[in-house]
């Protein structure tokens, strides 16, 4: 895949079905490279996903929380994305900016 980042911004069933089936690659382990991905619009992206409750309730482990990034700037999705890439796109094998 040619994606180097994934930014998810609020939306209705599709754009959930999409932000969960990268996330279920990513915790399965089936993406070939690391992708940074971010959810734009804290209040929005809280009041529609509740996903500490996923946790709470042992669907999901604690850890899959940090498979993504949620803010409300552009400056920090902007920091968050270079950072991810720079430690771990680089640091992949084939990896490239």
């Amino acid at each position: 895949y040619l994606a180097k980042t994934i930014i998810v911004f609020p939306g209705g069933f599709g754009t959930m079905d999409e932000f969960f089936e990268v996330l279920t690659l990513m915790q399965t382990g089936k993406l070939s490279k690391p992708i940074p991905v971010v959810l734009y619009g804290s209040e929005f992206w809280s009041d529609a996903l509740n996903l500490d409750a996923l946790v709470k309730h042992g669907t999901i482990n604690a850890e899959d929380l940090d498979l993504f990034f949620k803010t409300d700037t552009v400056d920090e999705a902007f920091d968050f994305i270079t950072r991810e890439l720079l430690e771990k796109a680089l640091g992949t094998p084939g990896g490239v900016l």
